[in-house]
């Protein structure tokens, strides 16, 4: 029997169900909240906060268990390795021939190291309820719930 076995199974087999998950959760990390259905947002918030909870903790094997959970796609800008600083676009350096070329300090951003240094800090204080879903009108196509997730 399956007696208080509920979960949000979104109507596809699991390993469909899984990889929603992660594209969703992939995305809300990557741009801070994202616009779906009510039912994927309310399947979404307990994933993504177990994932953030991992964030804070920090340690190696955090980080190895959150690359399971999520898709570690490069974003948009560069990270200096030893300071942490954020740039827009690869830095150069002069060589002593004269040469520029690549700094090899500066590696591109990916989800997890920005899970990791930025929104793992950010939620340091905080003991759960790192979400917020909003809902909003609904789509017009189909008429389904839509919703708003974010990070809070």
């Amino acid at each position: 029997m399956r007696h208080q076995c509920n979960r949000n199974r979104l109507g596809r087999p699991q390993d469909q169900r899984k990889a929603l998950l992660r594209s969703l959760a992939t995305e809300l990390f990557l741009h801070g909240e994202i616009t779906t259905t009510l039912s994927k947002a309310k399947a979404l918030k307990p994933y993504a906060e177990e994932i953030v909870t991992l964030a804070k903790r920090g340690d190696l094997h955090a980080r190895r268990q959150a690359a399971k959970f999520i898709y570690n796609v490069k974003t948009s800008k560069y990270v200096n390795r030893e300071t942490g600083e954020l740039f827009d676009e690869p830095q150069k350096v002069k060589t002593e021939e004269g040469k520029t070329k690549i700094d090899r300090t500066v590696i591109p951003q990916t989800v997890l190291r920005k899970l990791f240094s930025e929104i793992g800090k950010q939620y340091e204080g905080r003991n759960g309820g790192y979400t917020r879903i909003y809902h909003l009108p609904p789509r017009r196509g189909d008429a389904a719930e839509m919703a708003l997730i974010q990070l809070v």
